[in-house]
């Protein structure tokens, strides 16, 4: 029997090269194993940022109203297991060991994708536990997702970004197009604010698809936003929905709309699935969202932030917050960033709010060298320490702070999740 490192080693190793974009193979795999994803009923979110979000506060409403859930989200912090939470707990790994010495035979016939194994034990985690709502992230892209088999009561798109431009193309409307794919014939789906130009191709394939679309700030209204160092607080408007002064435990004006996206999803799904929403279940479902990572607070003086903006879009939330947050305050930043992102307008985004950058070279192999990294800093005029690993970078940035200092994890999901293991 496998251990836990063992199992993660021999299933990169054996698996994580055979990435192919298509859904022949998952199609194989997952008629082999008998559909477990037919049997699952729920809502399947893309975007390029802010879907993680939107999933864990699905997951959350959910559970206020007692349904028994099942939510699939990557890529992990710090344990794979956290990629299946049942009723907002990780599987166990001895379940999911089980899960894939029973379909190994299966992977192997059909060379499967490290991706495609994670997805399809987890349709059959959700359909062994008998989940009644499942919440489906999409990977990459949708059209070509291995997700996107999940027939869901409702999709939903948080937002269009720039982001993986070589795998799904190098303009919005391409980029629009691949996220697009997830709509499902007279499905309804729920639509983030866009710009016009992703949103005409989304909204252009929602009709081809007889899928109606709802739009944040057109059907979906949120006013009244409230950025809070403990939370937000915002009003909600939906068809006869009004739902003033809701509060979340989630940081970040962004996350506003990110809610909003979710509350309509549930919504929808309610009244597709036969389901009563009640209002004080939905108030307190915000309050409960589990989302590790995301502007998450780690300690107190000095406070230590990690937020897991990893393109230009989400590092451009990310400054929008702090300087709302935390106005005319100069932070210290402790960055590492992977070497396909766009590193140096992410970098430059962070400089006018920053005192001292603490660059490291996280542990995945995809990692911006240090130097070039610091390259960037150093040309904008910014003080810049290194150190070779992002929890060395972090004790820099602690011992030099004082107590009434903000600190700023940031630049990439691994970055973040080294930074949480290094406190914890």
């Amino acid at each position: 029997m496998m251990n836990y490192t063992e199992f993660l080693e021999y299933i990169y190793r054996r698996y994580s090269g055979n990435v192919k974009l298509g859904l022949d193979r998952i199609t194989g795999i997952l008629s082999d194993m008998g559909n477990p994803q037919s049997q699952l009923h729920g809502m399947h979110i893309g975007g390029t940022n802010g879907k993680g979000s939107v999933c864990a506060a699905l997951e959350a409403l959910a559970s206020a109203h007692g349904l028994h859930t099942g939510m699939n989200t990557s890529p992990h912090l710090i344990d794979y297991c956290e990629r299946f939470r049942i009723d907002g707990g990780n599987v166990e790994f001895s379940t999911v060991l089980d899960v894939f010495h029973r379909h190994e035979e299966i992977f192997t016939k059909w060379d499967a994708s490290f991706f495609e194994i994670t997805t399809a034990i987890a349709f059959q985690l959700f359909a062994d536990q008998k989940v009644e709502t499942s919440v489906i992230e999409v990977g990459l892209g949708g059209r070509l997702d291995a997700t996107n088999l999940f027939i869901p009561e409702v999709s939903a798109i948080t937002t269009i970004g720039l982001d993986h431009v070589k795998t799904l193309g190098d303009s919005l409307e391409q980029i629009a197009f691949e996220k697009a794919g997830i709509i499902k014939q007279g499905i309804p789906l729920v639509l983030g604010h866009l710009e016009p130009a992703p949103r005409r191709v989304i909204l252009e394939q929602a009709e081809t698809r007889q899928a109606r679309a709802f739009v944040l700030n057109e059907d979906i209204l949120v006013s009244h936003v409230v950025n809070q160092r403990n939370g937000i607080q915002f009003d909600f408007e939906f068809g006869e929905f009004s739902l003033p002064g809701l509060r979340a435990n989630l940081l970040g004006r962004h996350q506003a709309a990110n809610l909003a996206i979710a509350l309509t999803a549930f919504l929808l799904y309610c009244d597709r699935s036969g389901l009563h929403p009640d209002e004080s279940k939905l108030r307190e479902g915000l309050l409960n969202i589990h989302w590790r990572g995301r502007m998450q607070l780690l300690r107190e003086a000095p406070l230590l932030i990690v937020d897991g903006a990893h393109n230009l879009q989400g590092v451009q939330t990310l400054v929008n917050n702090l300087n709302e947050l935390y106005p005319g305050q100069k932070l210290l930043f402790v960055v590492s960033i992977l070497a396909d992102k766009d590193y140096e307008h992410m970098l430059k985004l962070l400089c006018p709010l920053a005192r001292c950058f603490y660059i490291s070279k996280n542990e995945s192999e995809r990692a911006a060298e240090i130097g070039v990294q610091a390259a960037v800093v150093s040309e904008m005029g910014l003080p810049c320490q290194t150190a070779p690993t992002v929890s060395e970078a972090l004790n820099m940035a602690l011992a030099d702070a004082d107590s009434r200092d903000v600190i700023i994890g940031a630049g990439s999901l691994y970055t973040v999740a080294e930074i949480i293991s290094s406190v914890d």
